[in-house]
């Protein structure tokens, strides 16, 4: 099949199949990473946290991983990502919690969220509305950030990635970037994005969700990239409908590295490895190493671009996404429709939360 017949092919999928226009929202992330990143914040907060508690499940829990990753590699104050009811044990009002939901009211981020607010904690809140922005407006020891709605959570990457970032730049919560250094950053980030789209791009996305097509996805990162390869399963198992697995070099070359050396593990499998320029040298030597041990098992290795940590994580989500929604299309499904979880909502709904 050649590309003209393959996009013709791609494009006849997307029109039967994209019902909610995922590949839309997923065409506007540089324009809602600008819009997150160059808006002027106005936040006077003087940073003498201990450290910042991130809470967030789902596609609004992501960014809290990326900044702990940002913070573990360039310095800045620690993050803690907080994926559950409720908060750690060990949490005080000397760490600033940012809570995440995109729709303002995921039940385990509100819980949370009442518990720092009663212990007098500081909370910063990014949502598109619900009861978040009704409880943080009504709290003079906080404030609430707001992202336009209307989208899917995991398809809003750029505008609530882009926002928690600005937030931690503009606090100094983390080393900020210079204008002229964001504005560069963007722009490669536009030109990435048009040469991924599925549609109008090269057609490189397409042709690897085409290897991995009916394949076990096994997917490997750089240390740095962890959150990046877990994100990619994640969007994976909502975007395509299929599991997948992730790891961590050097973490899998002391435990699954093992499972790797029976033959039939190798079977039917597609490797996906993430990496990126900055990883260090003996990552670098690991992974060939990996590659010359596995020699057979069809692998992908996916390279994030970009000139610091976050921007190579930007354009890791993105191809992601893209990549997702790709394969999604192959096996015939809508890449916006999740009805299992919309049934857990539904039968939550019905249980009342104890605050």
């Amino acid at each position: 099949m050649n590309n003209l017949e393959k996009n013709a092919k791609i494009v006849e999928m997307a029109e039967n199949l994209d019902h909610s226009d995922m590949i839309g929202w997923t065409r506007k992330f540089p324009i809602a990473l600008r819009d997150a990143l160059t808006k002027n914040l106005e936040l006077d907060y003087e940073n003498d946290w201990s450290g910042i508690l991130c809470l967030g499940v789902g596609g609004s829990g992501a960014g809290g991983m990326l900044l702990s990753d940002i913070s573990n590699r360039e310095g800045g104050l620690p993050f803690v990502s907080w994926k559950d009811y409720g908060l750690p044990s060990w949490w005080g009002p000397d760490w600033l919690v940012l809570a995440t939901s995109y729709s303002g009211n995921t039940e385990e981020t509100l819980h949370g969220v009442h518990l720092a607010l009663e212990e007098g904690g500081t909370v910063i809140g990014i949502s598109s509305g619900g009861k978040l922005q009704d409880i943080l407006e009504a709290n003079d020891n906080s404030i609430w950030m707001e992202v336009p709605g209307g989208q899917p959570p995991r398809s809003a990457i750029g505008h609530i990635f882009g926002t928690q970032l600005n937030i931690c730049w503009s606090m100094g919560l983390l080393p900020g970037k210079e204008n002229e250094e964001i504005e560069k950053m963007l722009r490669r980030l536009e030109e990435a994005s048009k040469e991924l789209d599925i549609i109008f791009g090269d057609g490189n996305i397409v042709s690897i969700a085409e290897e991995i097509d009916k394949q076990r996805i096994q997917i490997m990162s750089a240390p740095s990239l962890g959150t990046i390869g877990y994100r990619c399963r994640t969007q994976f198992n909502e975007n395509a409908g299929i599991l997948a697995t992730s790891s961590i070099l050097p973490e899998l070359h002391h435990n699954e590295i093992v499972a790797w050396g029976h033959e039939d593990m190798k079977k039917d499998v597609h490797l996906i490895i993430f990496v990126w320029d900055g990883m260090d040298d003996r990552i670098g030597i690991r992974t060939e190493w990996t590659l010359e041990t596995l020699d057979g098992v069809p692998t992908t290795i996916l390279d994030c671009q970009g000139e610091c940590l976050a921007e190579c994580m930007l354009h890791g989500a993105h191809l992601s996404d893209w990549l997702s929604i790709a394969s999604a299309l192959l096996r015939g499904k809508d890449p916006t429709s999740i009805g299992p979880i919309n049934d857990l909502k539904e039968f939550l709904g019905n249980i009342p939360l104890d605050q």
